[in-house]
């Protein structure tokens, strides 16, 4: 059988360029290309740390067009690294369609560890942390979105959700519906210049939130109280 090339899974930092591993720039120097979501967020980190490739947009929109190109290039011997625009790929990110395929044709997957906005917004909750339930982006339908924290509520353990910004007093409004005790940690913009950490009772995390603009990435983690 042929030697095929090497597909590495790359982790990249939230949003402090600091956080990058040695062995992150060690790889990402040495591919041949960078399978990445955005190129104009790649570049940012690509050129910090002087890391030059042929870049191939890998994301929900190109999967079905690039992910055939991506195999031939395995094929034919390169190496790929696969970065999102901030933390573990695959993640609430695209890439697993391309590592199925990569297991299925017998070509070789690396997964270099970093920054995880999950693990990270998990830790600062300060809320257990031997079991947690991780759910993505919550549904952004308000039934939905209820069926799906009440049915997590269940197992009694922190549950891990991505928000976008102009949803999360929306959000917030919907939980309280529930009439559940619980608390909250709200992490915004992790590593960045303007983080921000809130935890505390639903009541008093959503109040922070009332007639202000709230913008940048978001990481909830929620506690239910027994």
């Amino acid at each position: 059988m042929a030697e095929t090339g090497t597909l590495y899974i790359i982790s990249t930092p939230l949003g402090n360029l600091k956080d990058i591993t040695i062995r992150t720039i060690e790889v990402l120097k040495t591919v041949d290309y960078i399978a990445c979501e955005d190129t104009r967020r790649s570049l940012k980190l690509l050129n910090t740390f002087d890391i030059h490739k042929e870049l191939i947009v890998y994301n929900e929109h190109t999967i079905k067009k690039n992910t055939p190109v991506l195999l031939d290039l395995l094929e034919n011997n390169h190496t790929i690294a696969l970065i999102s625009d901030a933390g573990m790929p695959l993640i609430a990110d695209s890439g697993l369609e391309l590592v199925q395929a990569c297991y299925e044709k017998n070509y070789a997957v690396q997964v270099i560890p970093g920054p995880s906005a999950v693990i990270t917004a998990l830790v600062y909750a300060g809320f257990t942390t031997q079991n947690f339930l991780f759910v993505n982006f919550l549904p952004r339908k308000k039934s939905k979105l209820l069926e799906t924290i009440q049915q997590a509520s269940t197992l009694r353990v922190p549950v891990v959700c991505f928000e976008s910004p102009h949803r999360l007093l929306h959000t917030l409004e919907w939980l309280q519906t529930l009439e559940m005790p619980m608390r909250i940690c709200i992490c915004r913009e992790m590593t960045k210049i303007n983080e921000e950490i809130l935890r505390g009772s639903l009541d008093f995390v959503y109040n922070q939130y009332l007639n202000r603009e709230v913008i940048g990435e978001i990481t909830i983690v929620l506690d239910f109280l027994q």
